[in-house]
């Protein structure tokens, strides 16, 4: 019978001997019958649950030579009161499971570019499939080497440890990536505490494998084996260098977007529209969206610079402008245009000056790169508040007063970085209780949409709106603008928009009359 079963066959007697063993099993085990079960089987066989009372016990798996064998029990004679004589069933399941692994690898690798979940996915497909624990470590940080470590069981732990690579053999040359090296077999006892501590007993063979990435270390993945050779078989070889480098590139493409968003991040702390506090008595609201919702930062900004600030002014100054371009480029041209701004508030007196000087900075550069703005100078003279506003290439502000009376600034200029002279006008005007200063972006005047959805919202409609909106507070009369707008396109896509309003605290007596807007002609 042993000999016409289609696989190995092993049967052992109530003292754990084998007592027979078709010429599969021999070939498999390389012992000959007779042998004592506890030493010619492996340690995870001879530790097996065998058949008791006839029922046929659970199926064992581990490591035979190289190979992943499924045993398989089934009763033969004896007694309930004697469970043992079982014959074990050997079928070898080695294609099987690297098919499986392959299939999961492809699966959850390429899934995210988190660089945690990257790590975590590494090491709980490495444990599972390749050795009993695997450690995942890429290159050091402020604060440690991070770490994924996962079991038997799957349960992954990050940590970050003060890690010396040079106290475990070939762990340096692994995290450097370059030039590629082979995987480093070593000696358990020359861990270091650290890495033995990690595995869920006491490790008989460990391996250090380098993940490559691209271009760049993208970290070590280390395993460690309870039992088994301490070598790759020929078979396994090829399925562990394809997960390295799966994984290497993956962790790679994390590691390098987690480095991008890092710096994206820090550079939009810098970008990203400041808080809008009173300045100086004169209430201050803004509302900014970019044009996609994926978007912290367009090409619109604003800024505001508080009575005194790096100077004596009396004056708070609020910049509001409209940058050429989007992304990356537009965010670099904002961030010089604030930049030079803030090195030209001492000369905030002079509007024309300050453009002129803003003007002759970004000629330095590509002349394609320009920028749209509007400066409002506000100071609080008793209950009232005085502006000098000057636009440059930008929609003209809106005065809201509060009776609803709707006026536009008599100012306008040329759009800065351009053209090496320009013209520029300044207005004056004085708002009184409840009276605001509306200043937009032409995302807000040129959104498209409307019941037929091809119709800009225009200047008009907005003076309309603004009407109905005398002597509300800053706060609401931004939100409302930003409302209609938004209502206006719906669905649709739009541009960057950006509003402020300049509030006289306080709201307009009986009979109070505005004070009339000064300023040219």
């Amino acid at each position: 019978m042993l000999r016409a079963a289609p696989c190995a066959v092993l049967s052992v007697d109530r003292a754990g001997v084998v007592v027979q063993a078709n010429d599969a099993a021999r070939l498999l085990l390389g012992v000959p019958p007779g042998g004592a079960a506890a030493v010619a089987v492996p340690e995870w066989l001879a530790r097996a649950r065998r058949p008791i009372g006839g029922r046929a016990g659970p199926v064992a798996r581990g490591p035979i030579g190289g190979r992943v064998v499924e045993a398989h029990p089934v009763r033969e004679g004896g007694t309930p009161e004697d469970p043992a004589g079982a014959a074990w069933w050997l079928v070898d399941v080695t294609e099987r499971e690297r098919t499986a692994f392959l299939i999961e690898m492809s699966e959850e690798l390429p899934e995210s570019l988190n660089l945690e979940r990257c790590m975590e996915v590494t090491a709980r497909l490495a444990a599972r499939h390749l050795a009993d624990a695997a450690v995942v470590i890429v290159p050091r940080s402020a604060r440690g080497h991070p770490v994924a470590c996962s079991g038997p069981g799957g349960r992954v732990e990050h940590r970050e440890l003060p890690i010396d690579p040079a106290e475990v053999e070939g762990l340096a040359d692994a995290l450097r990536g370059f030039p590629p090296v082979p995987p480093r077999w070593i000696d358990p006892r020359t861990a270091p505490a650290w890495l033995a501590r990690l595995a869920p007993g006491r490790p008989a063979a460990i391996a250090v494998i380098s993940l490559p990435g691209h271009g760049v270390p993208a970290g070590a993945l280390v395993l460690l084996r309870l039992a088994g050779p301490e070598a790759f078989s020929a078979g396994e070889e090829p399925t562990v260098r394809l997960f390295a480098g799966r994984a290497g590139a993956m962790l790679s493409a994390a590691r390098l977007y987690a480095e991008q968003a890092s710096i994206t991040a820090t550079l939009m702390r810098e970008l990203l529209p400041p808080r809008t506090d009173e300045l100086e008595g004169v209430e201050l609201a803004a509302r900014y969206r970019p044009s996609g919702d994926e978007d912290l930062v367009g090409g619109d900004f604003y800024d505001v610079f508080p009575a005194g600030a790096a100077d004596s002014r009396a004056e708070s100054l609020v910049v509001l402008g409209d940058v050429c371009g989007k992304g990356l480029e537009a965010a670099v041209l904002t961030g010089k245009i604030r930049t030079t701004l803030r090195a030209l508030l001492p000369m905030a007196g002079d509007h024309r000056r300050v453009l002129e000087l803003l003007n002759g900075a970004l000629l330095l550069d590509d002349p394609a790169r320009f920028v749209t703005l509007v400066l409002a100078s506000a100071r609080r003279e008793g209950a009232r508040v005085r502006l000098r506003l000057t636009s440059a290439g930008h929609p003209a502000p809106l005065l809201v007063r509060a009776g609803g009376a709707v006026e536009t600034a008599r100012t306008g200029g040329s759009l800065i970085g351009v053209l090496e002279e320009i013209d520029s006008t300044t207005a004056e005007a004085t708002l009184g209780p409840g009276d605001t200063c509306l200043l937009y972006t032409d995302g807000i005047t040129e959104a498209m949409g409307g019941p037929r959805g091809g119709e800009m919202f225009g200047d008009e409609r907005l003076r309309a709106e603004l009407a109905e909106c005398g002597g509300m507070p800053p706060e609401a009369l931004v939100e409302r603008v930003h409302m209609l707008a938004a209502e206006w396109v719906g669905t649709g896509r739009h541009d960057d928009m950006a509003v402020i309003a300049i509030t006289a605290p306080g709201r307009a007596g009986a009979g109070a009359a505005p004070e009339p807007e000064g300023g040219p002609p």
